[in-house]
């Protein structure tokens, strides 16, 4: 197979993927702060950690995915300033924290499924963590740290190269952090935030530096150094992290493991960083203050399947801006419906794990080991070359998804072998082609009442009507079920005869 290179925002630059444990691939993503639900660009981020991971197993590896739950530490934004989300949000619902957190944490879980996501070897949950993070304060304090009223602050000059993963700290993100009376340097950040006199937060623990709780960058270097050890393979997260938020855990890591210039990117605690960019939206609503805010929920309240997002998402390079629309979206659901229609018809056909001899020899699981291409019908090893090619170029799935249509569309073979090989591409871009029906693609829109027995009876008498030539009548069908929300799709290439929505 092709080596695997991958994009380093700590270099710039693309690297090959060669693993600090041989056979291994371990990774650590930035989970959501559980104080509301994620929005779809939010869920950008799993689409593309997921592909990551599918791509490494792919590959070969033994993957350890580790993603965090931030359910405590995480002011109003990801420079220290403001009040905790999660207290901000219980106060606001006159509700637990400790079930605000359940909730949206729950909610998170369900989108995660509904994106066909795979779980991580560890969801890692902060508050599970707090001895650990108050023992890892007491590691670094006495050489990084000093102590203010508000609580103990990080100083960014006992570390070398502080800053380099966003090429310096940027006039912008110098503007998001929270300035505090008598920090050392604009840059500093909170370790351990001690409860204001006079108040008492719902999740709060005493430590060496006063009653409070853990600064929000402080949980992940300690939940990837407990979970993955120091240095781990990967660290993922959205491009916002990128400025402030890696850049302080990468200084914390430092710190902790004594380390010194991060021009041996070993030193960041990870020796690959990757970052997704951004999914823009022009209206406004990618914003939770917006109120009705664009959750994946709303997609399907609207009537699109959850894997047209993750298709739309395919669509474009992971360090590419994306703009979403409903156009884009309506686009998306066509091509997965066409592409569910091209597998429907090897739905009847052996599996791979039946067709196990089409699969590398010695290699560890018949399921995911590589096919073997002098196995294969010709036709299929250049698609098979193309879709390695373009994974192995820093997860271009854009091109990938070209050699799975190119794959689907391909006649006259062996069609166990066929099936072998769309198996192995989706296995890797996870659309469920062999999981998913057309049933499942027609999701009803909220706001429509009418069934699906009631469309096809009205679909009958329109055929009648159009056969007998009575017009008239076909149309007053056709605007009736306009009325309720049902298109009827005269001459669709597809079939798939009518939509909802």
């Amino acid at each position: 197979m092709t080596e695997l290179t991958l994009f380093n925002s700590l270099t710039r630059s693309l690297e090959p993927f060669v693993p600090v444990h041989p056979g291994e691939a371990r990774v650590y993503s930035c989970g959501p702060t559980v104080y509301n639900y994620p929005h779809i660009g939010n869920m950008r981020a799993y689409v593309f950690a997921d592909v990551l991971g599918r791509t490494l197993s792919w590959k070969g590896y033994k993957l350890t995915h580790v993603i965090n739950i931030t359910d405590v530490g995480h002011l109003t934004d990801d420079a220290d300033a403001g009040e905790d989300k999660l207290e901000k949000a219980a106060a606001q619902r006159a509700q637990s924290i400790w079930d605000i957190a359940k909730h949206y944490t729950e909610a998170y879980w369900a989108d995660i499924k509904a994106l066909n996501i795979r779980q991580p070897a560890h969801w890692s949950i902060a508050t599970d963590y707090i001895d650990a993070m108050i023992e890892f304060a007491e590691s670094i304090a006495a050489e990084h740290c000093y102590e203010l009223d508000s609580g103990l602050y990080f100083d960014v000059s006992t570390v070398a190269d502080y800053g380099r993963l966003a090429r310096a700290v940027t006039e912008e993100g110098e503007g998001r952090i929270e300035a505090v009376d008598g920090k050392r340097n604009a840059a500093d950040f909170a370790i351990w935030r001690k409860t204001p006199p006079g108040e008492k937060r719902q999740m709060e623990w005493d430590s060496p530096w006063g009653r409070g709780a853990p600064g929000w960058h402080l949980e992940c270097s300690v939940m990837s150094g407990k979970l993955l050890g120091f240095p781990f393979d990967i660290h993922t997260g959205g491009i916002d992290h990128r400025e402030i938020h890696h850049a302080n855990e990468i200084a914390q890591n430092q710190a902790f493991c004594g380390c010194g210039s991060l021009s041996a990117a070993t030193n960041s605690g990870a020796k690959i960083w990757m970052h997704n960019n951004f999914l823009v939206e022009r209206s406004g609503k990618m914003s939770k203050s917006s109120g009705e805010f664009l959750r994946l929920q709303l997609l399907i309240d609207k009537g699109y399947h959850p894997l047209a997002y993750r298709l739309m998402c395919l669509q474009a390079h992971y360090r590419s801006e994306l703009e979403f629309s409903w156009e884009g979206l309506g686009a998306a659901l066509t091509r997965l419906k066409r592409m569910l229609m091209a597998a429907e018809k090897l739905s009847e056909v052996a599996s791979p794990r039946e067709g196990g001899d089409l699969r590398q020899q010695g290699a560890e699981g018949a399921d995911t080991a590589p096919l073997s291409r002098d196995r294969l019908h010709p036709k299929f090893v250049p698609m098979l070359e193309k879709f390695d090619s373009a994974m192995s170029d820093d997860l271009n799935t854009a091109v990938a998804l070209t050699a799975l249509e190119d794959a689907l569309a391909v006649k006259k073979v062996d069609q166990a072998v066929k099936r072998a090989v769309i198996a192995e591409m989706d296995a890797v871009l996870g659309l469920n082609l062999f999981g998913l029906t057309r049933p499942d693609l027609r999701i009803r829109p909220k706001d429509v009442t009418i069934s699906e027995t009631e469309i096809e009876d009205a679909l009958g008498r329109r055929k009648a009507a159009r056969a007998e030539k009575d017009f008239a009548t076909s149309d007053a069908i056709r605007d009736e079920l306009v009325g309720q929300g049902v298109e009827a799709m005269d001459g669709d290439p597809l079939g798939w005869e009518w939509r909802l929505g």
